[in-house]
């Protein structure tokens, strides 16, 4: 079996909701669900897609992306 170099691994990004979705707006909510976040704190490991990036990108105000895992 050839080994996988770095670079064809799929990266991941660690998205952390920092904010609560209390008084958002509903397309908000169902974006920051769609992230796969619940909880205040909660930590998730996504891949870094285009669509994932676009997701962040409207509920920037609410998480935080905490790097590569």
């Amino acid at each position: 079996m050839a080994a996988v170099k770095k670079a064809d691994q799929p990266t991941v990004l660690r998205v952390k909701l920092v904010r609560s979705v209390i008084g958002r707006p509903p397309d908000q909510r169902t974006t920051v669900a769609s992230l796969g976040l619940r909880r205040v704190n909660q930590t998730v490991e996504l891949p870094d897609t285009p669509s994932t990036r676009g997701m962040i990108t409207k509920v920037r105000h609410l998480v935080i992306v905490e790097g590569e895992a």
